[in-house]
């Protein structure tokens, strides 16, 4: 029988995103599900990416799952560029 007093850590690689799911489409996915809950969807994906606790996205259409394939700093890479574009600064 196993020792039960022990803490056992189960190591689950996550799934990379295929290359016809960018960033940007788990972004607006996210994006919608969250509206569509009647959710704030710029205050809960801001407060997923500071603290990285993942009940800030809804599991609704799989939204949560969907973001937590993404590393939250390509999260905030991909929404820079898209305010530099939409910005006018310069073209990314």
């Amino acid at each position: 029988m196993d020792d039960l007093t022990r803490t056992q850590f189960i190591q689950i690689e996550p799934e990379v995103l295929t290359e016809a799911t960018s960033v940007a489409d788990v972004l607006a996915s996210v994006y919608a599900a969250l509206t569509e809950k009647g959710y704030n969807p710029v205050n809960q994906i801001v407060g997923y990416i500071m603290s990285g606790d993942p009940t800030y996205i809804t599991s609704h259409k799989n939204a949560r799952a969907m973001i937590m394939k993404v590393e939250r700093d390509e999260l905030v890479e991909e929404m820079l560029k898209s305010y530099i574009v939409n910005a006018g600064w310069k073209n990314v």
